[in-house]
């Protein structure tokens, strides 16, 4: 029985050695994952639209209401346009361009990196229709889920719902306010023009949220089994305030970073989470790297109890925090947040880690934690694990990025990629059909949602590919928005630029 073991933990060994020996094609990820923006496009599609089964959808978006709500993205596998993880996916997919630019232009796709957040930037301009009313969601989730139906043959309601000074939404609007900040950061160079107009818009975002504090989820109630907002408003206020300082680097926003700090639980709250809900992990650490610059010195006491708040997220990923405050695990290693959709988290964790990684890399630093010091390649090769699982380094040799490797999902839950391809048959089907034709079929969807990035093993690294189990089998937006840098990154780490020696 010994002897049996014995072989088993070197087979084990051998395993895990041989998974982590696996190279993946980082550039073949990055452009996948920018086409999977293409197929969430709703509105009327560009003539360079490279998601070829997918058409015009969502015309009469705000008709209703005498607005003209025409495009941005459909979150997931449905239809509804959902405005704050709409907004956070901008943010991510804006940080990505203004860290790892570079390295996205090198495998030659930064057009596609922009085109993917003007996409949403531009919907964000069009629901901005005046200082204090931005339109938060088209479509109601209720009804949507009710039907499954490719989008070009949408049959639900498509009512408009928005915040204003009756009823605030303090969360949608901060959110909104830092992807437009980012982006403005992200098109300085290339679209100053247009850089301006989204930072004027942010701006204006961000006093309307803050001079109207609420919850959007109070003021716009069908999007409470949705995408309610449990974190409250603060995190994404100070949020937008940061985003705000770094396109702007006017003192009043750093300011209010600092004075509600303590208030807003910005220094407060140690968490082990980041996401379309939760921002203060990307906050304490983005208010972290200021503490290098001379100019910020009199904020150092309250920048080091962001740092602190920072490193406690960092340490707990790495499971070197004291006991039950670490991330969880599953078997094989990947961090495991909760049962629905857990990929978002892992994508969110490896950004902000790799974005830690090359901070502590540049300012030759460490971080301590309850269980040891841990320094930039730690974090880098950890970041880097969660990843190749995500392509398939794990027990199921899955990739979770779909069309990616020889093995990924075939049964995405997503209408538009379940049903046959508008573009190849025009013939309209209806709320029901779709469920009774297309929904059970056992086959694999005619259509490869490429780039998408599904919800993920369970705590065991289980996976069952059925379109019906949308708790691991459906695809979001935000899961893949964080990797666009990352993935990028990693293959200019794999494959450097050669530099010519004279």
């Amino acid at each position: 029985m010994k002897r049996f073991l014995h072989h088993c933990s070197i087979l084990l060994s051998l395993y895990i050695f041989s998974s982590s020996a696996i190279a993946f094609d980082y550039a073949d990820a990055l452009q996948k994952s920018l086409l999977f923006f293409e197929a969430q496009r709703s509105g009327r599609l560009p003539y360079n639209q490279r998601v070829t089964w997918r058409d015009h959808s969502g015309l009469t978006d705000g008709l209703e209401q005498g607005v003209d709500l025409v495009g941005g993205y459909y979150d997931a596998g449905d239809h509804v346009k959902f405005g704050l993880p709409m907004a956070f996916t901008v943010t991510m997919l804006s940080w990505s361009v203004i860290e790892y630019g570079e390295e996205i232009s090198y495998v030659g796709e930064m057009e596609h990196a922009f085109e993917a957040i003007k996409w949403g930037s531009d919907y964000f301009i069009k629901a901005h229709t005046s200082p204090t009313v931005l339109w938060a969601e088209v479509g109601d989730g209720d009804t949507d889920h009710y039907c499954w139906q490719r989008p070009e043959d949408m049959t639900t309601s498509r009512r408009a719902f928005k915040i204003d000074e009756n009823n605030p939404g303090s969360d949608l609007a901060g959110e909104t306010a830092a992807a437009m900040a980012a982006a403005s950061i992200a098109f300085r160079k290339s679209n100053p023009h247009y850089s301006h107009l989204l930072l004027h818009h942010a701006q204006q975002l961000f006093e309307f949220g803050e001079k109207y504090r609420g919850k959007y989820d109070k003021s716009v109630g069908v999007v409470k089994n949705y995408y309610a907002s449990v974190s409250g408003y603060e995190d994404e206020l100070l949020w937008a305030a940061l985003w705000l300082y770094k396109a702007t680097d006017k003192e009043d926003y750093l300011e209010y970073v600092i004075n509600k700090a303590n208030s807003f639980g910005g220094v407060g709250w140690a968490i082990t989470e980041f996401s379309w809900d939760v921002k203060f992990a990307g906050l304490q650490i983005i208010a972290s790297k200021l503490l290098q610059e001379e100019k910020h010195k009199k904020y150092s006491h309250i920048l080091e109890q962001y740092r602190s708040k920072a490193e406690h997220y960092i340490c707990s990923c790495l499971d070197k925090n004291n006991g039950s405050t670490n991330v969880e695990r599953t078997p094989a290693g990947l961090l495991y947040v909760r049962q629905w959709n857990n990929m978002q988290y892992v994508s969110t964790a490896a950004f902000l880690l790799t974005f830690y990684s090359d901070f502590l890399k540049k300012s030759n630093q460490k971080i301590t934690c309850h269980e040891g010091t841990v320094d930039h390649e730690e974090l880098f090769n950890f970041a880097k694990s969660q990843v190749d699982y995500i392509l398939g380094s794990n027990p199921k040799n899955m990739s979770y990025l779909v069309g990616f490797g020889p093995n990924y999902p075939k049964r995405v839950h997503h209408r538009g990629a379940s049903i046959v391809s508008y573009r190849e048959n025009k013939g309209f089907i209806g709320c029901t059909q779709g469920y009774d034709y297309w929904y059970s079929k056992n086959g694999p969807n005619p259509n490869v949602l490429i780039g998408a990035i599904v919800g993920g093993p369970d705590n065991q690294d289980d996976f069952d590919d059925d379109r019906a189990n949308y708790v691991q089998t459906e695809a979001c937006t935000y899961n893949t928005s964080p990797l666009v840098g990352i993935f990028a990154k990693l293959n200019f780490f794999n494959n450097p630029p050669l530099i010519a020696s004279f």
